[in-house]
């Protein structure tokens, strides 16, 4: 079968050595991760081999060009997502329009999946969100992002984040200082999303202002959110009775977002997500959004990780049932 041959024109607006790497790293990249004659010559890249092998190929720089005309500068990582997404055929997300917010770098936040999208769709939609779905999917990231932006227009007075304390199946023990600084290695992955999109003085002058405020759930109880956009992060560690009393907690002119993972759970029982799922499922302003392995964006490993365990998961459940 004569191999397909297929040239791709980079655009003027767009600088080649941006799509291409420092030396050609991200050339080289792509060219180990498919069985395809990859040429750069100027603005042109040409690609030979196997025509659905060329079609991967030619998609990838077709994003990679699309990424840097966004302002973006991608790097071995983005690459490696992307020919993750390509090989399983994950749709490309339009970029164009959609940035959420700039950060302090001036660095967009958008959606980069079709599945990121429709969790930022229902954000902007709803009241309350639920997104539910593996590591690395951008759930609180992409939260956090619609915080800052809603509190930068002033459409919100306020950002609430709160976590249950449960730890991830281990105990530390007691941990010496103040209240705050008890809670700090439940809340940090709050504060890392939080200071990857202002600079750490700003943000901690909105925290000591009280604007922004990071708390345990089980501070909740009797208060009501007025003005504000309240994150509660890690629910799959709530109880059914917890996730009542934390949705209960909506005021008006706020907006509240929900984000778990139902396969780390830490604690026995049915969890908040469950049962707020089967009682709200078909309430108006209400959504829950189901992201997967295909929203994954962190090191393309990660996915394949997520992979590996549903697939032991199926196994051992399978196994079980041949036994029954």
């Amino acid at each position: 079968m004569e191999p397909t041959q297929v040239r791709l024109t980079i655009p003027d607006s767009v600088d080649p050595t941006a799509v291409m790497g420092p030396a050609d790293a991200l050339l080289r990249r792509v060219e180990s991760a498919f069985d395809a004659m990859i040429s750069v010559r100027g603005s042109y890249v040409t690609v030979s081999g196997p025509a659905d092998v060329v079609d991967q190929v030619t998609s990838v720089f077709s994003r990679l060009i699309r990424l840097v005309e966004a302002g973006e500068a991608p790097g071995a990582g983005e690459v490696d997502v992307i020919v993750d997404q390509v090989r399983h055929g994950v749709a490309r997300v339009d970029l164009g329009g959609d940035d959420i917010l700039l950060t302090y770098r001036g660095r967009a936040i958008r959606p980069k999946t079709a599945g990121q999208k429709r969790y930022v769709d229902s954000i902007r939609r709803n009241t309350v969100t639920f997104g539910i779905g593996p590591a690395g999917t951008g759930k609180t990231y992409l939260a956090m992002a619609m915080a800052v932006a809603a509190l930068k227009r002033r459409e919100v007075g306020r950002i609430v984040l709160a976590r249950p304390v449960v730890e991830a199946g281990e105990s530390l023990g007691f941990l010496p200082g103040t209240l705050q600084e008890k809670l700090d290695p439940y809340v940090r992955p709050l504060y890392d999303a939080l200071f990857d999109m202002t600079d750490i003085e700003k943000g901690n002058a909105l925290i000591e202002q009280g604007i922004i405020e990071i708390a345990p759930l089980a501070y909740m109880r009797g208060r009501t959110f007025n003005n504000a956009f309240v994150i509660l992060d890690e629910a799959q560690n709530t109880t059914p009775e917890q996730m009542k009393m934390f949705l209960t907690r909506l005021g008006f002119s706020s907006t509240f977002v929900v984000t778990g993972d139902a396969s780390q759970r830490d604690l026995p029982g049915e969890g908040g997500l469950e049962s707020a799922r089967r009682a709200l499922a078909g309430l108006d302003d209400i959504a829950f959004v189901d992201l997967d392995r295909n929203d994954i964006v962190r090191h393309a490993l990660v996915a394949r990780i997520v992979d590996a365990y549903e697939a032991a998961a199926r196994g051992g459940r399978e196994g079980e049932q041949h036994a029954r």
